[in-house]
């Protein structure tokens, strides 16, 4: 009867989960818009940032340095008056504003080194942080370019093949995208399970299970499988028909083998929600839990930095949450088109993860049981 048991709870979650409209509201937009905005809205990525240039030379370099800016990086460069610099800048009419001064092409061919004044709006973090460099690059390259043709060209000592692997475009959504969609994955499977939780307290309906033939085992259960059944469906929808076939980003890797770490991932992430459920005591408290839990999990598994950039004690500490292990199984499949001869020690390591975390969930559920009771 136990396997019987955990069915029909679970069947009882999908019921009143359906019946939750803010609950299904939020994995619809969790598994469709929240992935496109997040590969269309890279906040790094500079985008048709506004720009503004005092032309004090009027020369063929100035001119050519000014017809360099165009989208999609920059909107079309507006010509201004040195008076109108400070003054639209300070209006946020523009993001950057280039100086060229007067007699710089005949100080460049002269070999002096001319200063150019570029001011930048750095109240829009955004584009202030990487246009800067895109200004400077498209200066120099200019600049360089145009000498190249007055003086003898120099070749450098080495050449440099450049060759791009798993991004070839270096088209940021792909990362975007696939990142968003794994951590949807963590954030849906903790409120899911933890929300389920605290709406049996909330609304007494767990006093009435307490008095069924059930056991706690049975009853965590069937919220896990439940939840984590949802959430593995939203994503593989979201990976099939909003990352690959309408942002067209290309999946190399093995989709059912992704979609089997997922599902291990899943063990540990509901239990996790299981857990925090069961010390909350309301749905605002849970909400604060949450966000303490996940801001470490996301900033700090490898998603949006490497994990060789952080300081060795997090490094260490980091293995033993599950999104580590998921991050480094999810990026080698879907970037990089490994296999399970790759995958097989993140594989072992959510096993061992989930295990412990419902082990753990379960002992605390019963606990939380028994004073219910």
């Amino acid at each position: 009867m136990r396997a019987a048991n955990i069915l029909h709870l679970g069947v009882k979650e999908l019921r009143s989960l359906l019946r939750d409209p803010v609950m299904l509201m939020l994995i619809v937009y969790a598994f469709t818009f929240s992935i496109y905005a997040a590969a269309k809205a890279m906040p790094e990525s500079l985008n048709k940032a506004p720009i503004a240039i005092v032309d004090e030379d009027r020369s063929p370099l100035s001119t050519r340095i000014v017809s360099a800016f165009f989208p999609p990086y920059f909107l079309p460069p507006a010509m201004i008056s040195w008076p109108e610099m400070d003054a639209g800048m300070d209006a946020g009419l523009y993001t950057f504003a280039l100086n060229i001064p007067p007699g710089f092409q005949r100080d460049v061919l002269a070999g002096r080194q001319p200063a150019v004044q570029l001011n930048v709006d750095a109240t829009r973090m955004s584009q202030a942080f990487t246009g800067s460099g895109y200004v400077q690059a498209i200066v120099s390259g200019e600049v360089n370019a145009f000498v190249a043709r007055h003086r003898a060209a120099q070749t450098p000592p080495v050449d440099l093949e450049l060759r791009v692997r798993f991004n070839p475009v270096l088209d940021k959504s792909w990362f975007g995208s696939v990142m968003q969609v794994i951590n949807q994955i963590t954030l849906l499977s903790i409120i899911l399970t933890g929300a389920a939780l605290i709406r049996e307290r909330e609304h007494g309906t767990i006093e009435h299970l307490l008095v069924m033939p059930v056991t706690p085992f049975e009853i965590m259960s069937g919220k896990v499988w439940t939840m984590a059944l949802v959430v593995l469906g939203s994503s593989a929808f979201s990976l099939v028909f909003v990352v690959q076939k309408l942002l067209s980003v290309p999946i190399e890797g093995s989709l059912p083998l992704f979609l089997a770490g997922t599902t291990l991932h899943l063990f540990a992430t509901t239990s996790m929600g299981i857990f925090l459920g069961t010390i909350a005591r309301s749905m605002p408290q849970f909400g604060l839990l949450t966000i303490l839990v996940l801001l470490p999990l996301q900033m700090l598994s490898g998603g949006t930095t490497p994990r060789e950039s952080m300081p060795e004690f997090v490094q260490i500490v980091m293995l033993a949450a599950p999104n580590t292990h998921f991050v480094m199984l999810a990026q080698a499949i879907l970037y990089r088109g490994a296999g399970m001869s790759v995958v097989w020690p993140q594989f072992a390591a959510l096993a061992v993860i989930g295990s412990m975390l419902f082990s753990l969930a379960l002992a605390r559920f019963r606990k939380a049981l028994g004073g219910t009771a």
